[in-house]
């Protein structure tokens, strides 16, 4: 029995650590996933941000454009 436990130790530890390493890189792989998911949630609302930020600038810059429309109508009189 003890020769056999000499024989197979190396083996049995090896078995062993591939088995905690593939669990590990398991969890690395389902917290990954779990990352993924939050930054494609918050990349979302960062492009809805962005799109409510180019809309508002669109609104002042038209509403400049036509400030100088008037500025100028009124110079030319």
């Amino acid at each position: 029995m003890t020769e056999m436990i000499r024989t197979w130790w190396p083996v049995a530890v090896t078995v062993i650590a591939a088995i905690a390493w593939l669990i590990r890189l398991e969890a690395r792989g389902i917290s990954n996933d779990t990352e993924i998911k939050r930054l494609r949630s918050q990349r979302r609302e960062d492009m809805e941000a962005a799109k409510e930020s180019r809309d508002r600038m669109d609104r002042r810059l038209d509403e400049i454009a036509s400030d100088i429309k008037t500025l100028l109508r009124g110079m030319g009189k």
